[in-house]
């Protein structure tokens, strides 16, 4: 009894954690209609940085965005500072708290691609290589905003 109890306390707190970390339907909804989001990085000072709008792809509760290593976005991960807000469709249309991590993940980076060809068939056709190029060569990495 006492193991099967601890199984539903742990499944509960596994729940919930996700279901914390999961978008509000007011998100979903903006993340279905919109081209873009808008990242909101912290500096320094703790404030958040002016926001910035970027391509995305969303995908198991998180948004991510690909760019370059040298971005403010990536500067403030690497230095430690993942705290961000991401506004969805504009800079002041509904947005999330979220923790900002970097990801290498190939697969995932192919699937992030092969959504911007279909969200952004005119713009892909000229940053098309960029993108392929950079996930290569480092050039480029992907950036995870999960809510918190």
């Amino acid at each position: 009894m006492h193991r099967y109890t601890r199984t539903l306390a742990v499944a509960a707190t596994a729940w919930a954690a996700v279901a914390w970390a999961a978008f509000s339907p007011a998100i979903e909804s903006a993340l279905a209609k919109a081209q873009y989001v808008y990242v909101q990085s912290e500096r320094k000072s703790g404030e958040l940085g002016q926001p910035a709008e970027i391509w995305f792809y969303a995908e198991d509760g998180a948004v991510y965005v690909g760019t370059r290593p040298a971005s403010w976005r990536v500067r403030r991960v690497k230095a430690g500072r993942t705290r961000a807000r991401v506004a969805v469709g504009a800079p002041g249309g509904p947005a999330f708290d979220a923790t900002a991590s970097l990801v290498k993940d190939a697969a995932l980076e192919q699937r992030l691609m092969d959504a911007f060809a279909k969200q952004y068939p005119e713009g892909w056709k000229r940053h098309e290589a960029g993108f392929r190029e950079g996930f290569e060569s480092g050039e480029r990495v992907l950036v995870k905003y999960t809510p918190r």
